[in-house]
């Protein structure tokens, strides 16, 4: 149990890690002007999905007893906001709705991408599926809101994507498991499938 506990503080770590990034997410993208710009329907429920696709994600992955893939999701989630975070501070492209100058790029694209294709690259195609729908959905929040044009949200989705390339191996589960058992002259040899 000790083991365990020793083994999850770097998660939880992480975790709180996640979460802070993604809070500046949303208080980021608030704008810097003086004027605040309306919130639509639209673009709350993409602010939400930012927030929920990765935790829960990274939720899964923990539930799942996938340790490695915890780790591995959360070096492609810090690389993801670095890079980020870095081109928007260094590119200063202004925004369509005109708040300010962090439009470059999306970076609420780039963090639901990177949760999907986290998802698609570790698990599988057909579990991605929601994820993608989710992700594209807040993608067109962010166009829809004024906040990005199609090139921020290229921009993001290119970057979220592609930091599971550096990071995210696909998950092997144990399938098959062979036993041995001997006692007083008798032997047992076992063969285990899970399907």
């Amino acid at each position: 149990m000790i083991n365990y506990l020793k083994n999850l503080k770097p998660l939880v770590w992480a975790v709180c890690m996640v979460f802070c990034l993604l809070f500046s997410h949303v208080t980021f993208a608030q704008g810097t002007s003086e004027t605040k710009p309306q919130v639509g329907a639209v673009q709350r429920i993409g602010d939400v999905i930012l927030i929920t696709l990765p935790l829960a994600t990274f939720g899964t992955t923990l539930i799942k007893g996938d340790n490695e893939g915890a780790w591995q999701y959360t070096k492609g989630l810090l690389l993801t906001e670095a890079v980020t975070f870095g081109l928007k501070f260094g590119v200063n492209k202004q925004r369509p709705d005109m708040s300010n100058d962090n439009a470059f790029p999306s970076g609420h694209t780039s963090t639901v991408f990177h949760s999907a294709g986290y998802i698609h690259r570790r698990y599988g195609f057909k579990y991605s599926i929601p994820a993608y729908v989710l992700a594209g959905y807040t993608a067109a929040s962010r166009i829809d809101s004024k906040k990005h044009d199609i090139l921020d949200i290229l921009a993001g989705t290119a970057i979220g994507l592609g930091s599971n390339l550096l990071f995210t191996t696909e998950y092997q589960q144990e399938h098959m498991q062979l036993t041995f058992t001997s006692s007083e002259n008798q032997y047992l040899l076992g063969f285990t499938y899970k399907f």
